[in-house]
């Protein structure tokens, strides 16, 4: 079943499909903080062919004009409304705070979107397909806004595809904010402390600055209650009334990254109401109920040594980190690292650069390296320009990549948004909701420096290219004081009204295969569908063999056989330009060409490899 388009296959994953799930490990982690993502210049080399049926299609792409939340009339029932320049349908949902204590006095509105179907296959209407982008903290609308046309496009267009801010997140307020204001929070970023690695010492400065950011986030937020009832078992419960209120019988899904614990989790709650589930980047459900935070790096190294062995294969024209051997490679990465913690790059202040002097130093270039890991072939190559021009003293290219992952909100801004009015634009979502949920779920953090001190050197161990920065997940539920009142911890699974499809990168950097693995054994007759590819979800490497069985699912609800499928990706890291004719000329016209246009389109979308970074503290 699998289609390859002429594309070499992944150097060392060929025999991935067939392998058997290794013991379960306890929980990857998904999610959160944007941080250092957004490649954009690098993607518009890219964006040439476009299939003939799609060529004269306007897609929606961020908008200038503000959606007016505020001017939609919450309902305690849904009532549309045509919204961001008649494309979409929105509506604010009236639900209760506590789904177990209803009452009138102590109630979430939830945001939600919808991009109607227009059918113009003449398939009968299929339904809503609700997708959730990741997090905890993404924004349901602005994924779907963006890039709702480009899912429909995948799941078949007589589909509906719907989306919400889950509880505490964007538009749905109240909003889990720990800062009042952009300057409060900005200020609170330039205190960041280094990788826990860098220097000896810095862990204990992490650790009391994460006790700081969970007191302070706890004082200035529990006052609205959402703190106590932000878990997942009640955005599962959130998005269980939504489907009530659309009038239908069972749940049509496609989750990624932590969408697919909050699919997991309906699915457990809720096994008749499943009619379809796209499980895609898949955390394991125990490590993040009940676990250390320790497996989710099983594969992470593996997607390090990609690097070094597909930059050996580019040659030195496409990777500018280019050595004679992969090994050779990793040693120029672990000479250029050494010298760093002791000589950070300085960039001098000048025109077309910063207004004052920048450091890089250790910390920043690896925090930067674990963010490449998300979306190799989106980052790949830029990242070796980076490190190439850091080898010789000059830190411009990476002050051009920072540069590249900001937003132009006004850093000194004094604006204070009451949690209680929806916010609109780029910062829809926000990485305060992410710890909040999910140390929610997670069982009670009482971890000491000593214990963390313990944890990290594990972490390393796992993963010497992002262990040290991945301990932020667990270190940010240190000093977490505020229990949920409901918290589904199990059972997991259960015989869902039609079989699960668990979609898996055959390495991933923050979900190993072995999680959709173990997943998928506690969901009886789903499937797994292994894409050959690196980086996190199935998005962060475009395949149309991915796309057809995630299509040919939603459509007939035809799973892959028995012991599962193996898809090739399109394109490989440091190979995009030469790709783009390949797919272009051999996938075709029709429903193929228009299937491989949307996957490569959503893989240049740097956000959606960061649905799974550690939060900022």
């Amino acid at each position: 079943m699998d289609s390859k388009i002429g594309v070499t296959p992944t150097p060392g994953l060929d025999k991935v499909a067939t392998g058997t799930a290794r013991k379960r490990w306890t929980k990857p982690v998904i999610v959160a903080t944007l941080g250092l993502v957004a490649f954009a210049s690098l993607t518009n080399s890219t964006r040439g062919w476009i299939p003939t049926s799609l060529a004269e299609t306007p897609m929606p792409g961020p908008q200038e004009k503000d959606l007016g939340w505020i001017d939609i009339e919450p309902s305690r029932s849904i009532e549309w409304h045509r919204c961001f320049d008649g494309r979409y349908d929105c509506a604010r949902l009236d639900v209760p705070m506590d789904w177990l204590d209803p009452t009138d006095d102590q109630r979430v509105v939830l945001a939600i979107i919808r991009l109607q179907a227009t059918n113009s296959t003449g398939r009968p209407y299929g339904g809503p397909v609700f997708f959730n982008p990741g997090g905890p903290g993404g924004s349901g609308i602005w994924s779907l806004r963006d890039h709702g046309k480009l899912l429909q496009t995948i799941v078949g267009d007589n589909h509906d595809i719907v989306s919400f801010d889950p509880r505490g997140i964007g538009a749905s307020v109240p909003r889990i904010e720990c800062w009042d204001t952009i300057q409060s929070r900005q200020i609170w970023g330039l205190q960041e402390v280094g990788v826990v690695d860098s220097h000896p010492g810095v862990l204990y400065d992490a650790y009391a600055r994460a006790t700081a950011l969970s007191q302070a986030c706890e004082a200035n937020v529990n006052g609205s209650g959402i703190l106590r009832h932000s878990s997942t078992a009640y955005h599962a419960r959130d998005m269980l009334e939504i489907l009530n209120q659309m009038g239908e019988a069972k749940l049509k899904y496609w989750g990624f990254s932590y969408g697919t614990v909050l699919g997991g989790t309906f699915a457990s709650m809720y096994p008749d109401k499943v009619e379809r589930m796209v499980s895609d980047g898949n955390v394991d459900y125990e490590e993040w109920y009940h676990g250390s935070y320790i497996n989710f790096l099983h594969d992470t190294d593996r997607v390090m040594e990609a690097f070094y062995d597909l930059c050996h294969l580019a040659g030195p024209v496409k990777c500018l980190f280019h050595a004679p051997s992969p090994a050779e490679i990793k040693d120029r990465l672990d000479t250029l690292l050494a010298k760093l913690r002791i000589n950070p790059v300085i960039i001098p202040a000048s025109d077309l650069g910063p207004e004052m002097p920048e450091l890089v130093t250790y910390s920043r270039v690896k925090k930067m390296i674990s963010t490449t890991l998300y979306q190799p072939v989106l980052m790949f190559r830029r990242t070796a320009s980076v490190l190439a021009a850091l080898e010789s003293g000059d830190g411009r290219p990476f002050y051009e990549y920072r540069l590249a992952g900001s937003t132009p909100t006004s850093l000194c801004s004094l604006e204070t948004i009451p949690p209680t009015i929806p916010i609109t634009g780029p910062e829809e979502a926000t990485e305060d909701a992410f710890p909040a949920i999910m140390c929610s779920d997670l069982d009670p953090v009482t971890d000491t420096v000593s214990e963390l001190e313990e944890y990290a050197a594990r972490l390393q161990a796992i993963s010497s290219a992002a262990g040290a920065v991945n301990i932020l997940f667990r270190l940010a539920c240190v000093g977490r004081r505020v229990r949920p009142k409901w918290r589904f911890d199990g059972p997991f699974g259960g015989s869902t009204a039609h079989p699960i499809l668990f979609v898996a990168n055959a390495a991933d950097n923050v979900s190993p295969l072995v999680s959709a693995r173990n997943n998928s054994a506690r969901f009886p007759r789903s499937a797994v569908l292994v894409q050959n590819s690196y980086g996190h979800t199935s998005l962060s490497a475009a395949s149309a063999c991915t796309a057809r069985h995630v299509r040919d699912y939603f459509q007939r609800g035809v799973l892959p056989p028995e012991r599962g499928a193996t898809c090739e990706p399109d394109v490989q890291p440091f190979g995009e330009e030469e790709e783009e004719e390949v797919v272009g000329a051999e996938a075709g016209q029709g429903e193929d060409a228009e299937l491989a246009w949307a996957v490569r389109e959503l893989a240049k979308e740097p956000r959606w490899g960061a649905m799974l970074r550690p939060p900022s503290l």
